[in-house]
């Protein structure tokens, strides 16, 4: 039987106040997750409900106070080597031109400097920047920088890609074709994909699964979904499906009073 890529077993996670030592915050609470190899899995849940903690649970980046984390079946420790991690923000080195930002990685790994400028630039070109390798993050729009960033995770040819909410600062059209290109990828390799989003539309459209979180404190998964939608697709086509639609609906029917939730606890923490 072939293991998950990744598992989150009965993922806990409680933080201590810094204005007030003695207590504690329970940000997740015995959570189980699971991504299969090669599997598309979307998290959905309320604004600050923990989506981005238990990603970084599973990148390794934070420890979690209970649980097990497993990589293709091996208990993670320290950080997770076989994952590549796509921030919500821009994680490019602004004094790095864009061919050197997707290199970098590929020369932290001992690889000859011609070898993987060569592998960067094949990779530029893959997401449709082949001739803007030599500018400046400051020199590229929003979509180019995101498409730099995909180019610099997926250099690094990571079993398990992790995003978190990449696109949400984009504008429609940009982050429709930036979807796309995600699609296109993915299908080529068929990796695992970890993606959190607030948006639902997106996490339909790009899934094999949704799971949706609870509004914290103590979140955790209240409703699976597996997306039946013909592959591949368009995100911007799909949308236009009747399944999409009923989809669409059962998984609000489930999410709403969640996101009501959060905003309520959103005003609260603004008093």
């Amino acid at each position: 039987m072939v293991p998950d890529a990744l598992e989150l077993q009965d993922i806990t996670v409680t933080f201590r106040s810094r204005e007030e030592p003695d207590q504690r915050y329970t940000a997740v609470a015995r959570t189980t997750l699971r991504v299969g190899a090669g599997e598309f899995v979307s998290v959905v849940g309320p604004t600050g409900c923990g989506k981005s903690t238990l990603l970084n649970v599973g990148a390794g980046l934070l420890q979690a106070s209970g649980g097990e984390v497993r990589v293709f079946g091996e208990p993670l420790t320290g950080i997770n080597r076989r994952a590549g991690y796509m921030f919500q923000s821009d994680a490019l080195m602004p004094w790095r031109s864009a061919i050197d930002n997707v290199m970098v990685g590929l020369q932290y790994r001992g690889l000859p400097d011609a070898e993987a400028r060569a592998q960067a630039q094949a990779w530029l070109e893959r997401v449709g920047l082949g001739e803007f390798g030599d500018r400046y993050p400051h020199q590229l729009s929003g979509g180019m920088r995101k498409r730099t960033a995909l180019a610099q995770v997926l250099a690094l040819d990571p079993d398990i890609i992790l995003m978190d909410e990449p696109f949400s600062a984009l504008d429609i059209q940009t982050r429709q074709l930036m979807e796309n290109e995600v699609l296109d990828l993915w299908a080529a390799k068929r990796k695992a994909v970890l993606f959190i989003t607030h948006d639902l539309d997106e996490a339909i459209a790009m899934s094999d699964r949704v799971v949706v979180l609870s509004a914290g404190p103590g979140t955790h998964p209240i409703g699976e979904f597996a997306i039946d939608l013909p592959r591949p697709r368009d995100v911007a086509e799909v949308r236009s499906l009747p399944r999409f639609v009923e989809l669409h609906s059962q998984i609000w029917a489930v999410l709403r009073d969640e996101v009501l939730k959060g905003y309520a606890q959103q005003l609260k923490k603004a008093a």
